[in-house]
């Protein structure tokens, strides 16, 4: 056992000099990450801090290269399988790089994702990734408070009207779109729609469709886009009943898609646009003493392994969550190698998964 083991005293740059046989400002060129330094003597400098457990000192290192080597997060909800999926494939793409990650969940509140932003501001992060909880008419403060501190910013799953950030998003519109021609094509012509979060009044007729959009989050908006196109496409007309506003929570949707189901003319089939809403859906039919896809259809978003071990199994959309972390890693750390590069908004495709949650409607 190591001297600085025993004692439990963090070992010194000195010590590391010392049994690697090196000068001090070697050692820290090396585990700086800057100037030139041979093969060999790298080597032997990381071996040496490796067996006697050094820790470089961030704040120093970062007066001396000008970074931190830590990257920000600041998700709606880490909780959620698909913010915890992304997140995963970010921090193994970056963690690859030299950099740590600092992550705060919001929890779809502006107020916390303000705080979240300063914190991270604070502290100098060399970039920061952003799933906000604002409109996409309404691009939140604190976005001019990262690109004023010239932190490099890179928005994922919520885009904004008119702001020149790097993004990656899905295809939600097309996704969505393609679900819900599905349950038509079986038959249905009585679709409810289950969507969340949104901090908006329901709309009461067609018309006002597109300010309801405009005032939701990006892929709520895109996913009732796509739920809209289909069923003009197929001649149906929108009955503002079967859109049911629901916040992200389960037992919301369950009392929301409780009302839908008890309606004189219910809808025979429901596309759920996330997992709450999917979870709260199937509930709500439990509760009814209805069963799916016997008595109503049943597609929902964010495609897991549940889904696929129910009985029957879940018709999803399932969302490219490895490919969305790497990607938006990716655009961060070359965002921070240049600066001045012109921004670009990646749209990646989701995939629908048939199974076994979808049949033809019940006569009435």
């Amino acid at each position: 056992m190591t001297e600085h083991h025993r004692n439990s005293v963090p070992p010194t740059i000195s010590q590391v000099a010392q049994a690697a046989g090196v000068g001090r400002a070697t050692v820290a060129r090396t585990l700086g990450g800057y100037g030139s330094v041979s093969a060999s003597t790298r080597d032997r400098v990381m071996r040496a801090a490796k067996e006697l457990g050094y820790r470089p000192n961030a704040v120093a290192r970062s007066m001396t290269t000008g970074e931190t080597k830590t990257l920000g997060l600041v998700l709606a909800d880490v909780g959620n399988p698909y913010f915890a999926g992304v997140l995963k494939a970010f921090t193994d793409t970056v963690h690859k790089q030299g950099y740590d990650v600092l992550v705060l969940s919001t929890e779809e509140d502006l107020a916390k994702e303000a705080d979240a932003v300063g914190v991270l501001v604070d502290k100098q992060v060399d970039g920061l990734v952003l799933a906000s909880a604002a409109s996409r008419n309404a691009p939140p403060p604190h976005l001019e408070l990262v690109r004023a501190r010239g932190i490099p910013i890179v928005l994922v799953d919520r885009l904004f009207d008119g702001v020149d950030i790097d993004t990656v998003v899905i295809n939600n519109r097309e996704a969505a779109r393609e679900a819900v021609s599905d349950l038509i094509g079986a038959g249905h012509r009585r679709i409810g729609f289950v969507w969340g979060p949104v901090t908006v009044e329901p709309a009461t007729s067609l018309a006002e469709m597109d300010e309801v959009i405009a005032r939701s989050l990006s892929s709520d908006g895109e996913r009732l886009r796509g739920y809209l196109d289909a069923l003009e496409k197929a001649g149906i007309d929108f009955d503002t009943s079967l859109v049911t506003h629901v916040l992200k929570n389960e037992h919301q949707a369950t009392r929301a898609v409780i009302g839908m189901l008890s309606l004189a003319d219910p809808p025979t089939a429901i596309f759920a646009t996330e997992s709450d809403a999917m979870v709260g859906a199937i509930r709500a039919l439990r509760q009814m003493g209805l069963s799916y896809p016997e008595d109503v259809s049943l597609i929902g978003f964010d495609d897991s392994s549940w889904a696929t071990i129910m009985s029957p199994p879940l018709s999803m959309v399932s969302q490219p969550l490895e490919q969305l972390g790497r990607l938006t890693a990716d655009c961060l750390l070359e965002r921070i190698k240049d600066t001045a590069a012109p921004s670009t908004t990646h749209v990646l495709e989701a995939t629908f998964m048939p199974r076994a949650s979808v049949a033809a409607p019940r006569r009435r």
